[in-house]
């Protein structure tokens, strides 16, 4: 349990059975009134934005995840196979969860994934993988003012901006965070 006075960004919290992630906290003092915090949190399990009002050390339940070491197996319908390395057991996670990552997972990729009890609600990619270019498009060639680009695809499906010199077949560290070209391996 934490003070309703303590509550942070960053922070996941237990209301109501459900769990929420604190994208703001501000304390709100009013000429005729008691003061009390106004949060912004996200509900994890539908995505929608939500403000709720606490009173001032008002208890409220925090909520650890537990992160485990997962490696990607294959796809399974809409949902992705993972292998959890600590206990050998295969996890399957809801495409909804991978969101955006899926344009990086390919088999063998290990990722970090945060878990409340049996359920899982993030994963984490590394910042850096290394790729192969399947695919590069000769006529899309960008220029700005000393740099020529030109749009890679990689065997994950992913698009990114790569220098001219590169080619299909190339094996390329990238950085998933940002989606950018590193360097050629």
């Amino acid at each position: 349990m934490v003070a309703s006075n303590n509550i942070t960004p960053g922070m996941t919290l237990s209301i109501n059975g459900k769990l929420y992630r604190v994208e703001s906290s501000i304390k709100v003092t009013v000429p005729k009134g008691t003061p009390f915090i106004k949060v912004k949190m996200r509900d994890l399990s539908t995505n929608d934005l939500v403000e709720k009002s606490f009173k001032l050390n008002q208890p409220v339940k925090d909520v650890s995840f537990i992160e485990r070491r997962m490696e990607f197996l294959y796809l399974e319908g809409k949902d992705f196979l993972f292998l959890d390395i600590g206990n050998l057991e295969q996890v399957l996670v809801p495409a909804q969860i991978i969101g955006n990552n899926v344009s990086y997972l390919k088999e063998g990729v290990d990722l970090k994934a945060s878990f409340y009890g049996d359920t899982i609600f993030a994963v984490e990619l590394p910042q850096f993988l290394e790729l192969m270019v399947t695919k590069i498009e000769e006529e899309d060639v960008r220029t700005s003012s000393q740099n020529a680009t030109r749009v890679a695809l990689l065997e994950t499906g992913a698009q990114i901006e790569v220098p001219p010199f590169i080619e299909v077949g190339d094996i390329i560290k990238v950085d998933t965070k940002t989606s950018e070209y590193i360097q050629r391996v």
